[in-house]
This record gives C-alpha cells, sequence and structure tokens, in this order.
C-alpha cells in the first residue's frame, strides 16, 4: 500500500491511470468542448489531454464527465471542438498519433509512438530554472521515465551537486520532482520488465515506500546515476548486502518482517511495480478457532513449501501433468505475486487501480477479496491460485480490509453486498487481525522456521533441481534470464511478451545459492512440528553473561594501563593464570617468559628451543604451560617444579597452533594437518611424563596457520596459509564445511559464543563471518589494513592491526567505530579475560600492553 500511503486523493478527475497499459501522456491544451446534442450549442470549457493512443477532455465544471476518445474515432469528435490556440500544432499533433493507431500490427503502432516519444524528448531538455540553488553544479541529464504502480510518465533527469531532479514532459502531476541528496538513505538498482533498467531511490529506512523510481532508456544512464549518488553518499549511508542482514536478523538485531522487507528491496521488489511488488508469507493455518494459539505448531502454514505443494491431493494432480508436459515444463500456471493478486488485496483502497488493470470495472463479486478464510482455503485447494500475501497484512494500517471510501463493489449470489473483509473468529477487528499477524510473523515457531520460506521464494529452492526437488518450478517467463526481450526481433511478438511479463509477475532476484541459516532463538523453547529434545539455556539469565555483554558494550572505553618491553622479538602467544597474578607469553626469540602482575616485572624466563616459538596455552588448574615451536615440538613446562616436564613431537614441519579441551591437545602445523593427542593433565599436574596418544588426524591441501574450538570443544576451525576456512566436527573427525574465503594466509579464526558463526581475518586486510550451520559466508569486510588477531562476541570485533592500533568493528553496520593506539609494530597475540574487562596484546615491537576496560 506503499502508493496509497504517499498520494492524497487528489480533487483533479483526470490521472494516468485514465491512460491504457504503455501510453503516454504528452501535453494538455485549453479548449472548449462544443456540443450540439439540443437545438442550442454549449460550448464547455476544459483540457484536452493529449495521449500517446487517445485524447481525454477534463470539463472545468466538476457536474460533466471525463470524455476519452481513442484515435481511431478521432475525426468524429475532433470536429466538435474549437482550439483555443496552436490549432494547427494540435491537429497536427493529433493527426501523427491517428496515424499511428491505424497501424494494424502492435508492434509497428509501439514503435511509431516511441519515435513520437524520443522526437519530443530530443526537442526537449531540463529547465535549469527548476534549480533549487543558482549554485548547484549539474553532473549529467539523460531521459527517464519515473515509475508509480501501472504507470510511467516520460520525462528528464537532471542530478547536481546538490539534489537529483525529474522533470516531466507533461508537467503532470508537478512540474519537478526534486529530492536532496543529503536525505537520501538508500539506493538500489532495480529490473523493470526484467531488464537492467530500473533505479529507486528511498530517503527513509524500514519502509517499502520509496521516494521516486526511474526507468531509464539506457543501462548506462542508469549506471551513472547509481554511481554518482552512491558516491556522493559513501560516507553518509552504509550499503548492505544480504548477508549483512542476513546477520543481523540472525542474532536479533532485525525482526522477522524488518528482514523480508531488506530481501524484498534487494530482490527487485518495489511498492511502485506491482508486477514485483513485494511479497510475503502467509504464515497462520488456523481461521476457525475463536482463540490463535501460538505455542501450536498447527496454528502456523508449513512454510518449507510453497503455497502450491501444501495441498497433498491437488499438488498430485499438477505433477501428474507436470510430467506429461513437453519441456520448457512447469508445475504452476499462475504466480504466487502479480499485479491482479495484489489489486486484489488492495482493491479497497486503490480502486483507481484494479479498474485501470481490469478496463474500467471490478472484478465479479464472489471473486473478489471477501474473507481472510475462504481466500487462505482458495489458496489451498483452488486448481489455479498459489497466491502469498503482501507486507500490508503484516503493517499497522488496515484500511485496506475496510470499504471506507463506500465504494459499490457488487454483489455476492447470496444476495450481500460485497463491504470489509469478513476476519477470523480470532480477530476482534482489522486493527485486532493485524497486531496478531505482526505477533504471529515474529513468532518462535516462524523465526525458526522462516529461513525455508527464503529458501524457496529468494534462495537455492527458487531455480534449478533444488526448487524441482521442492515442488517450487513456476512459468519460465518469471524468471530473470528465462527470455532475453531485446534478442526479439518482431516487434509484435516483443511487445506481447513484455506485456505478459508485466501482467503475469515476477519472481524475485535470486539472493542466496546455499541454504539459508536458521536464526538464533535461544530464549525460547523450540515449538518445533516434530519433537526434539532440549535442554534447558540459562546462560542467557547469568550475571556473567550480562556482565560480558556490559562490557562488550562499553569495548571502545579500553583505557592502556601500562607496557612492558620483555623479549627480543615479536610476541605469538599470551597465556594466563586463573588469578591473572601470572602472564606467560611466547616469542620468536624462542623464549617463555612469565611476568608478575603483583611485581609488574619479569619473574622468569625459558628456552626450550633455537627456533621460534608460535603459541601458547595454560592447562586446567594452572599446573603447567604448553608451547608450540617452529622445530616441530611442543614443550610442556611445569609452574610448579619451574622446567621442561615433556616433549611431544608430533609434526614434520612449523607448529603454529594448539588448542586443548578435555585432555585432548589439538595442533595445527605448516605440514598442513591438524592433530589430536590424547594427553592426561593430571599426570602433568603430578609431575609425571606423558603417554601421548594419536586420535586423529585432519589433513589440509596447504598449511595450517591457525585453528579454534567452540566452546563446548564438538567443532574445530582451522584456517590455511591459502585462505580457506575448514570445520570439523570433533568426534568424528569428519569434515562439515570447506569455504575459500581469503585471497592469501589466514592468520586467526574463532567461534562465536554461542558457536553459530566463526569469523577469521586474513593478510588480504578481509574480515569473513561464516555460518556454521551452512557453511556460507554471510559477511565481508574489507579493513583499511590488515588485521592479524582479534576477540569477538558475535557482533562486535575488537582486533589487532598491522600498524600496532587496536580497532572496534561493529560486523551489524560493517562500520570501525574506534581506532585505540598501541604498539610501534603489529598486533600478533590478544588475551581477553572471561569478564571481558581485561586485554592484554602483544606485538612486533617486543611488548606486552595491559589494558582495562574504563566504564
Amino acid at each position: 500500500m506503499a502508493f496509497i500511503k504517499r498520494k492524497e486523493r487528489s480533487k483533479e478527475r483526470f490521472s494516468l491511470l485514465l491512460l491504457d497499459l504503455e501510453e503516454y501522456y504528452f501535453e494538455q491544451h485549453t479548449v472548449y468542448h462544443v456540443t450540439t446534442s439540443s437545438a442550442k450549442k454549449r460550448k464547455i470549457r476544459g483540457s484536452l489531454k493529449v495521449c500517446s493512443k487517445s485524447i481525454i477532455f477534463e470539463p472545468e465544471d466538476h457536474v460533466e464527465p471525463i470524455l476519452k476518445v481513442c484515435f481511431c474515432a478521432l475525426y468524429t469528435f475532433l470536429f466538435h471542438l474549437e482550439v483555443s490556440s496552436k490549432t494547427e500544432d494540435v491537429v497536427q499533433t493529433l493527426l501523427q498519433l491517428h496515424r499511428a493507431s491505424c497501424l494494424d500490427k502492435l508492434g509497428d503502432q509501439t514503435a511509431m509512438i516511441a519515435a513520437n516519444l524520443q522526437s519530443r524528448l530530443a526537442r526537449t531538455s531540463f529547465d535549469k530554472n527548476s534549480f533549487q540553488n543558482v549554485s548547484e553544479i549539474p553532473h549529467m541529464e539523460c531521459e527517464a521515465e519515473m515509475v508509480t504502480p501501472l504507470v510511467t510518465n516520460p520525462g528528464h533527469v537532471c542530478i547536481t551537486d546538490q539534489s537529483l531532479y525529474f522533470q516531466p514532459l507533461n508537467g503532470y502531476p508537478e512540474q519537478v520532482v526534486r529530492i536532496e541528496l543529503h536525505r537520501v538513505k538508500q539506493i538500489y538498482k532495480r529490473r523493470h520488465g526484467l531488464r537492467p533498467l530500473g533505479l529507486e531511490v528511498f530517503c527513509t529506512e524500514n519502509d517499502f515506500c520509496s521516494d521516486i523510481y526511474l526507468k531509464f532508456y539506457k543501462t548506462s544512464d542508469r549506471n551513472d546515476l547509481y554511481y554518482y549518488i552512491a558516491t556522493f553518499l559513501e560516507n553518509h549511508m552504509v550499503e548492505h548486502t544480504a548477508e549483512s542482514y542476513m546477520l543481523q536478523w540472525q542474532r536479533g538485531h532485525l525482526s522477522n518482517y524488518q528482514y523480508l522487507l531488506h530481501l524484498n528491496n534487494l530482490a527487485d521488489r518495489s511498492g511502485n511495480d506491482l508486477s514485483q511488488y513485494p511479497v510475503f508469507p502467509w504464515i497462520i493455518a488456523d481461521y476457525n478457532s475463536t482463540e490463535l494459539d501460538m505455542m501450536n505448531p498447527a496454528t502456523f502454514r508449513d512454510l518449507s513449501k510453497p503455497v502450491g505443494a501444501l495441498n497433498k491431493e491437488r499438488l498430485e494432480r499438477l505433477l501428474s501433468r507436470y510430467r506429461d508436459m513437453p519441456d520448457p515444463r512447469f508445475m504452476y500456471g499462475s504466480h504466487y505475486s502479480s499485479p491482479g493478486y495484489v489489486l486484489f488485496y488492495l482493491v479497497r483502497v486503490a480502486p483507481e487501480h484494479m479498474l485501470c488493470l481490469q478496463n474500467g470495472r471490478y472484478d465479479n463479486a464472489d471473486r473478489m477479496f471477501n474473507s481472510i478464510g475462504e481466500t487462505w482455503k482458495n489458496c489451498l485447494e483452488g486448481a489455479t491460485d498459489f497466491k502469498e500475501l503482501i507486507p500490508d497484512f503484516y503493517g499497522n494500517d488496515p484500511s485496506f480490509l475496510l470499504n471506507c471510501l463506500s465504494l459499490d463493489l457488487g454483489k455476492r449470489q447470496g444476495g450481500s453486498s460485497v463491504q470489509d473483509v469478513v476476519l477470523p473468529p480470532w480477530a476482534a477487528d482489522a486493527s485486532d487481525f493485524l497486531q496478531k499477524s505482526q505477533k504471529a510473523l515474529e513468532s518462535q515457531y516462524v523465526s525458526e522456521h522462516l529461513h525455508e520460506w527464503i529458501d524457496l521464494v529468494f534462495g537455492f529452492k527458487q531455480k534449478g533441481s533444488e526448487a524441482v526437488a521442492a515442488h517450487n518450478v513456476f512459468h519460465p517467463l518469471t524468471y530473470e534470464g528465462g527470455i532475453d526481450c531485446d534478442s526479439i526481433e518482431d516487434p509484435n511478438e516483443k511487445i506481447a511478451m513484455l506485456i505478459q511479463i508485466l501482467e503475469f509477475g515476477q519472481t524475485p532476484t535470486q539472493l542466496f545459492t546455499t541454504p539459508h541459516p536458521q536464526r538464533i532463538t535461544p530464549r525460547f523453547q523450540s515449538i518445533s512440528r516434530t519433537p526434539t529434545s532440549t535442554s534447558e539455556d540459562s546462560s542467557f539469565e547469568d550475571l556473567t553473561e550480562e556482565t560480558r555483554r556490559l562490557a562488550w558494550n562499553n569495548i571502545a572505553k579500553l583505557k592502556l594501563m601500562s607496557t612492558h618491553k620483555i623479549h627480543k622479538e615479536a610476541v605469538t602467544g599470551i597465556a594466563v593464570t586463573r588469578t591473572a597474578s601470572s602472564v606467560f607469553t611466547t616469542s620468536q626469540d624462542s623464549t617463555l617468559k612469565m611476568f608478575s602482575r603483583e611485581s609488574n616485572g619479569l619473574q622468569r624466563s625459558m628456552s626450550f628451543s633455537n627456533m621460534a616459538l608460535s603459541s601458547c596455552l595454560m592447562l586446567p588448574e594452572d599446573k603447567a604451560v604448553v608451547c608450540s615451536s617452529w622445530d616441530n615440538n611442543v614443550y610442556f613446562y611445569s609452574i610448579p617444579f619451574g622446567r621442561r616436564q615433556d616433549t611431544l613431537m608430533g609434526h614434520d614441519d612449523a607448529i603454529s597452533k594448539m588448542c586443548w579441551k578435555d585432555n585432548q591437545l589439538y595442533t595445527a602445523s605448516w605440514d598442513s594437518t591438524v592433530k589430536v593427542w590424547q594427553c592426561d593433565s593430571a599426570d602433568i599436574a603430578n609431575n609425571k611424563r606423558c603417554q601421548f596418544q594419536l586420535l586423529a588426524e585432519f589433513e589440509h591441501e596447504a598449511g595450517v596457520n591457525t585453528i579454534n574450538l567452540n566452546p563446548a570443544g564438538t567443532l574445530l576451525v582451522s584456517g590455511t596459509k591459502d585462505g580457506t576456512v575448514t570445520i570439523w566436527d570433533t568426534s568424528s573427525s569428519v569434515q562439515l564445511h570447506q569455504v575459500h574465503c581469503h585471497s592469501g594466509k589466514i592468520h586467526d579464526v574463532a567461534f562465536s559464543p554461542d558457536s553459530r558463526h566463526i569469523l577469521s581475518v586474513g593478510e588480504d586486510s578481509c574480515l569473513k563471518v561464516i555460518d556454521v550451520q551452512t557453511g556460507m559466508m554471510i559477511s565481508s569486510v574489507q579493513a583499511d589494513e590488515e588485521q592479524r588477531c582479534f576477540c569477538w562476541d558475535g557482533n562486535t570485533v575488537l582486533s589487532g592491526g598491522q600498524s600496532g592500533h587496536l580497532q572496534v568493528l561493529d560486523l551489524l553496520s560493517n562500520k570501525v567505530t574506534t581506532r585505540i593506539p598501541g604498539h610501534s609494530g603489529a598486533v600478533t597475540a590478544m588475551w581477553m579475560n572471561e569478564q571481558c574487562s581485561t586485554v592484554i596484546t602483544g606485538g612486533e615491537d617486543k611488548q606486552i600492553i595491559f589494558w582495562k576496560l574504563d566504564c
């Protein structure tokens, strides 16, 4: 209902909706219509609208009717006009357009009208007297059409250093449309008629009501204007991708409604284009109960299936026809979204659009949008009805359900007139229906299953073999790339094809080619249709979790407490005792150092090898520190006894990183393997030699530079020198996903605290977020310098860069919010305490720095 919200109902009776499809309004003249129906002549003053297929006379006296005459009847009407000025020019124009209308073929008519339009555009240019400011500098000017529902209006576009202007050729509905560039929030390239010619500009967010939609005649003009605005806005506007919105939605920062709205926008759906109107799913399946039970899965529609597959018996009939159909085959002869379906829902608030689409008539009263329950039933049982819903069903304006305009929409077979939409028993009124629909859309069940519907409409089940398996195949004309209209040489065939595409409906642009991740819903118990075992997750109520959340909200307030230069080469690892009284660090100078927080000085220095130590970790109970080395060995250092206790010779090349969980040591090496060793920490605590047992070996195609375990120890992630991230199941040693996401070596990887996502940083200066469930890369951020190490909470990243600065990055907005000066060389190691209030960093400047949160 975006176009209804945007325009006030004008007292002016003329509307572009009086024109036929693909008809243009060119110019107007003041005329007198002379009637001779009675003995006395009558002169009626009014406005003559010259259009490409007809003329329209709008009398000044509202008692008189508007007259529309097609050019095939032009002579009988022309002789009853007395043109007040420019008689000869007007007559010539009308005769020219009349000749076009007399051509036999539709394509020839359209070509002649298009030539007339281009001639008019070429003879005129943008009137620079319309500039708001005399100091404005024009950047480019071109021809385009402003798109509104069922209508396009030709004119001139001009963009300056301050504003975007559109000047209609006919001066209707206003002389010029102006948009100040600093007010623009989002711009989207659009398909129009399945061709890349559209551009839509929004000055508000979280809405499908744009400020202007332009259709260009050349893709190059569209792209030039887009890049000019994008360049102007690059410091004022964050460019979001489907992946960045997905991350925000997954983590609960976007509602289901907002996320669907963003996906529709990215997939070329627009409130200005009824053939590509935003599509929303049917959610509720119960329209008979007096109470709506949101905790009952049966209340909801199965979101894993398209509407056409919800009824088993109907689906069998459709599949039988599909199997016998010659190529190209399709299961559904009608689409889930089309101009007719949109106006079916909106007829009570957009009657003029329905009349325009249906040649001046409403549909049969029994086929109108009479009842929510009846419409749902027909979508389940009707032979050709597979429509989904529109955003208005989850909005705040119930007027589309009410006959507030007292329209005469006809009488049904039983004799009752069509009035307000009949609501289900559980809805007290139209506003209550919308409120409960909103609640259903944001419910736990829908949050758990919405990704399945996204797979069908925007994702990997939209096309190809996955679409066939999901019973989700529509007519080829509805898909992007299904037909190349520009390659059709016959103008009649081309026009017919374009009209069919516009009227039939179009499938959204495909946004995802792999399974869409599920939403993270930790606060609720699952209410899936199939029983699952659930465990109570109390961590979200835990005080420590609240402390962490508060700390991360203030992470930009980290304050440098002290610096200590204790090594001769770069620091490579940091391990801290539970009481934080002692800090152990490894370095490329081949030493392990023990720094005392109490005495604020160096206490011990140990050397195990003549080669660099690459990392270290603290074993449980603070009894030992484990160090990895470039000499292919792992060294165990006993803290109570102050000596090397054991050595593990486990690889054929340098060991780069280690992890520890439940008496199992994970070692990563440049020999392209990760090995898992059984090692009893109790033996180490009691100063006994360990019996190392190799449990598993994970093979890679390149040297492994870093690894990390999820908090439960059930998953391992590895990052290699060739930029590949691999996710492993530790219990079965099976590879779950492999993602080549960096163009160079990966420096660091880590799971989010909830184990749903993985973050990696590499020498390509990129930060990548991967969904653990699907292996999909859902966010990519290009940093201004190489990031070497990091800590994160799933939303915010504290990373150390090549310059030695720390930076705070908000992944939800893809913005660096804070930079904190620190080291004089690259930050190479980082440790954070459990409460996230203390940070220790090490760098190539041979220093360790202690940081404290200053809240």
